[in-house]
């Protein structure tokens, strides 16, 4: 697939356009890889015409931000998006720093995906709290502010900010995905993401549960139109018919309402550059 055209995108229009497109179609580099191996895998991604390359932050692995900036530094086109990073771990005022210097790196081509973080892992590191919807409410709301371009006063129950303002906010921000899995938290990423990611332990049943939801979620925020939706799913790279397979899993996860789908291999085989001659054109 070398020098093919980007494998689907969305465009400006949402969900109509859309719907006359191929779904975007990515790939998961794993945490279980090490990290030298990441810029290799992004410049793969990149000659191959993948739409977008996607990055864990599981502790305690690899740093999602700088995993993200050096896989966008090495490559000319490919959207990179972290998925994701955990609210807790920062203040959101760096996160937003971090997101609008990433941004302003590599325009149009940075995720910015939030999330509550493995519940135990943020009491591992004492920061776990007792009502993560609200907390992840209020970041999310404090780095959109901030990124654009706005002063943020704030005083809420976990966010507090006062008279805060990015020296260097992005000309655009960039789009803000919300992870999540149980029907609130769903919702509230209906509600105040730019798009949804589901990781692979969705079935086709519980995404379109779960599209749904997100979509009560926007329909209550009165944002207008669809919040996109973003799903990862897993293949083994080493598996017989894999053209085959990965045609069938795209076409039952778009009807069962994923507008993008992104490809992870196993804990065994993390590796996905063997998925990229699969990937449709």
């Amino acid at each position: 697939m070398a020098g093919a055209d980007v494998r689907g995108g969305w465009h400006d229009g949402g969900m109509a356009a859309a719907a006359t497109s191929s779904p975007p179609i990515g790939i998961v580099f794993r945490p279980q890889s090490p990290p030298e191996e990441l810029v290799a895998v992004a410049r793969a991604a990149d000659a191959a015409g993948v739409a977008e390359l996607w990055l864990w932050e599981d502790c305690f692995l690899e740093g999602g931000l700088a995993t993200a900036t050096a896989a966008l530094v090495a490559t000319e086109r490919l959207k990179v998006g972290i998925g994701l990073l955990p609210v807790p771990l920062r203040n959101p005022a760096l996160a937003a720093m971090e997101v609008a210097t990433i941004e302003r790196l590599a325009p149009g081509r940075f995720i910015a995906g939030f999330g509550h973080g493995v519940l135990p892992w943020m009491g591992q590191v004492g920061a776990r709290v007792a009502s993560p919807l609200t907390l992840l409410r209020e970041y999310v709301g404090a780095v959109r502010s901030l990124l654009d371009g706005e002063t943020v006063d704030v005083a809420g129950r976990y966010v507090k900010l006062d008279g805060v303002s990015l020296g260097w906010p992005p000309a655009t921000a960039p789009e803000i995905t919300i992870g999540g899995s149980g029907p609130k938290t769903l919702r509230l990423a209906g509600e105040i993401g730019d798009s949804v990611l589901l990781d692979a332990s969705i079935d086709v049943e519980g995404l379109r549960r779960a599209r749904a939801i997100i979509d009560e979620g926007r329909e209550a925020s009165g944002r207008g139109g669809r919040a996109r939706v973003r799903v990862y799913t897993e293949i083994d790279p080493r598996a017989d018919a894999l053209e085959n397979r990965i045609a069938d899993r795209i076409a039952e996860l778009v009807d069962a309402g994923a507008d993008a789908v992104a490809f992870q291999g196993t804990d065994e085989a993390p590796d996905p550059r063997p998925l990229l001659d699969a990937l449709p054109d």
